[in-house]
């Protein structure tokens, strides 16, 4: 079948764009997680029984700005991505669980599970540190 635009057909581009868009979402999550989100977080994590609250967010913050700051620049963009994967799992679990505590929706981290998960199978892409071997 013949493509539409074919002169819009840029390799390895789309992981780019996801890499960019994931890595400033959760820089905004670990942010809102030390600011304005920070009780419910603390609320939530003590509602799963996840103790010491008050150590945990903070962390758990940190890991995404960290994580985030890692995609931009596009260094190890595998390993980042498969920790979302799983910090995205968890915060589909904590949404299912505490969702009148959280106030997200469960299509947002399943969003974000999905862009996590497309950039552990496909890389960085280009304009990234990361180089396939």
């Amino acid at each position: 079948m013949l493509n539409l635009f074919p002169s819009l057909l840029l390799p390895m581009l789309a992981p780019v764009i996801l890499r960019l868009v994931l890595g400033l979402i959760f820089i905004d999550l670990g942010i809102l997680k030390f600011r304005s989100e920070k009780p419910r977080w603390i609320s939530s994590f003590d509602t799963l029984g996840v103790r010491p609250a008050d150590l945990f967010v903070p962390a758990y913050a940190l890991l995404q700005i960290i994580g985030g700051l890692l995609l931009l620049v596009g260094f190890w963009t595998q390993g980042v991505a498969l920790a979302f994967v799983i910090f995205t799992g968890i915060e589909l679990y904590i949404e299912w669980e505490a969702g009148d505590i959280l106030k997200r929706d469960l299509v947002f981290y399943l969003l974000i599970f999905a862009i996590s998960l497309s950039l552990l199978l496909t890389g960085a892409g280009a304009y990234a540190v990361d180089i396939p071997l």
